[in-house]
């Protein structure tokens, strides 16, 4: 009912729109092999923990773990690798089942907008590429934090709260939802079983409604 009587969603990127979670997991733990299979482990588990949190905020985290320098130059190195290696294959991910039906029988008469963790160039590019840039009226990826995307995307289009929704897998998305007095409904994927235990919120396992 909540999605139904929405006016206004927000949607989270990988797993709620594609199913590209476990593409990221494995391109953390490559990003960081070399530094044994202890360090790359600790680094996939951190990040699983850890969904919806920038890389940008992540890598840093990392590098001290390897004990390497997160200068600007040391993370963006680190960062285009990444990008290097989860561009295609989250393009290629399988969707979210019954989203892409949702989304293209709903964005005429519901006001749609991605608000994410992946960098704004990276995702502007994969909605473009996967054909869904249409349906959303804006898309806004990192640096800017979700609870302040959130924030800007009401003042700007004038957005009636209490008629909004997002849908996220993470408690970033959860946070950004409450942090702007939104409604919030969990996506349960496999890696956030705790939250669909923590969170006392309404929760979907696809788009098949």
């Amino acid at each position: 009912m909540l999605i139904s009587n929405a006016t206004t969603i927000f949607f989270d990127f990988d797993g709620v729109i594609k199913d590209s979670v476990r593409v990221k997991s494995e391109a953390f733990e490559k990003l960081f092999s070399s530094f044994g299979d202890k360090a790359s482990k600790k680094v996939r588990r951190h990040h699983e923990s850890n969904g919806g949190m920038s890389r940008f905020e992540k890598i840093p985290i990392y590098l001290e773990w390897v004990n390497l320098p997160s200068t600007p130059m040391v993370v963006g190195k680190f960062s285009n690798e990444f990008s290097k290696l989860v561009m295609q294959k989250v393009i290629d991910s399988e969707w979210v089942p019954g989203v892409l039906n949702f989304i293209e029988n709903n964005y005429k008469i519901k006001n749609l907008f991605i608000v994410t963790a992946t960098p704004q160039s990276e995702i502007e590019e994969i909605i473009s590429r996967i054909g869904i840039a249409k349906c959303f009226k804006k898309i806004i990826g990192s640096p800017t934090n979700k609870s302040d995307a959130v924030s800007s995307i009401v003042d700007k289009f004038n957005i009636n709260i209490n008629k909004s929704i997002m849908i996220g897998d993470s408690i970033t998305d959860h946070k950004a939802a409450t942090d702007n007095n939104i409604s919030f409904i969990l996506r349960k994927t496999p890696l956030n079983y705790h939250l669909q235990n923590k969170l006392n919120c309404d929760k979907i396992d696809n788009f098949k409604l």
